[in-house]
C-alpha cells in the first residue's frame, strides 16, 4: 500500500464513517477501483484507521466524555449486542467483506429505507439524550447496531434509526450514534490487531507509518464532517443520503450482473 492509496482511503473513512452511507462499504469500493492488492496490512488498515475517526468524536464532544458514570454505563449497555454477535460471527462477517455485491445490495436496500424513513419516524423530543433513556431502550438501540455488521448497511444509519425508534430526535440520535461508535470501533480495532499478531504477522516500520498517516487524515476529515452532518441532518433529513445509496448500490449490482469484475479479494 502506498501513501497515496492510504490518503484516499483515509479521506473516504473520515467522510463516510459518521454519514449513513457505510464507510466500510465505500472503502471496499475505493480499494477495488484503485486495484489495491489484498494483503493483511490492507485489511488491517481498513479497520484501524477507524481509530482516528473515533478520536475526532472524543475531541468534538469532549464535554460529554467527562460527565457522569451513567453516560459510560449506558454506552456499555448499547455496545453489548455488537460485542456479543461480533465475537460469535466474526468469520461470517469477515467473509462479507470479501464480496462487493453484498455491499451493493446493502447500499441499495438501505437507501430505499432512508428515502422513506423521515415520514415513518418523525422527530419527537429534542431534549431526550442518552442519559434520559431507560436501559432497555438503550439496549434496543444497540441491537440496531448489530445489523450494521453487514458491509454496506452503515453503522451510523442503523444506530440513528434505532435512536429515532426510541423517540429521540434526529440530532440526538446522531450524537448517540457518534458516542456509541467510540467503544464499538475501538474494540473492533483492538480485536483485529490481536488477530493480526496471532496470525503471525508483524507491523514493519513502513506499515506503521502508513497506519499513523491514515489515522491522522481520518481524524482531520472526520472532525470536519461531524458538525456539518448533524446540521444538515437536522434541517434536511435522510433523503439525499438515501438517493445516493440507491445510485451507488444499483451501479454495483448492475456492474456485477453484467460480468464486470468488482471483487476486491
Amino acid at each position: 500500500m502506498t501513501f497515496f492509496e492510504a490518503l484516499i482511503l483515509a479521506i473516504i473513512e473520515g467522510l463516510t464513517e459518521f454519514l449513513p452511507i457505510s464507510s466500510t462499504g465505500h472503502m471496499i469500493i475505493g480499494s477495488t477501483l484503485m486495484g489495491i492488492q489484498s494483503t493483511p496490512l490492507v485489511k488491517l488498515f481498513i479497520v484501524c484507521i477507524q481509530f482516528g475517526a473515533i478520536l475526532s468524536v472524543v475531541i468534538a464532544y469532549k464535554k460529554m466524555f467527562f460527565t457522569s458514570f451513567n453516560f459510560y454505563f449506558k454506552l456499555f449497555i448499547a455496545f453489548l449486542p455488537a460485542a456479543f454477535f461480533g465475537l460469535i460471527f466474526k468469520k461470517t462477517i469477515d467473509s462479507f467483506l470479501e464480496n462487493v455485491l453484498v455491499v451493493g445490495i446493502a447500499l441499495f436496500v438501505g437507501g430505499v429505507i432512508l428515502v422513506f424513513i423521515d415520514k415513518i419516524l418523525s422527530d419527537v423530543d429534542e431534549e431526550i439524550s442518552i442519559e434520559d433513556l431507560p436501559l432497555m431502550q438503550v439496549f434496543k438501540i444497540g441491537c440496531f447496531q448489530v445489523i450494521s455488521m453487514i458491509p454496506g448497511v452503515s453503522r451510523s444509519a442503523a444506530t440513528i434509526i434505532g435512536g429515532m425508534t426510541q423517540k429521540m430526535s434526529k440530532k440526538k440520535a446522531a450524537e448517540f450514534s457518534f458516542f456509541l461508535a467510540v467503544p464499538t470501533m475501538f474494540a473492533a480495532t483492538c480485536k483485529d490487531l490481536l488477530d493480526y499478531y496471532q496470525d503471525g504477522y508483524s507491523i514493519q516500520s513502513h506499515d506503521m507509518y502508513i497506519l499513523i498517516f491514515g489515522n491522522i487524515i481520518a481524524f482531520i476529515v472526520a472532525y470536519l464532517a461531524i458538525r456539518s452532518f448533524v446540521s444538515y441532518l437536522t434541517k434536511h433529513g435522510f433523503k439525499v443520503f438515501g438517493y445516493y445509496r440507491i445510485l451507488v448500490g444499483a451501479t454495483i449490482i448492475i456492474l456485477h450482473l453484467t460480468g464486470v469484475n468488482m471483487q476486491m479479494f
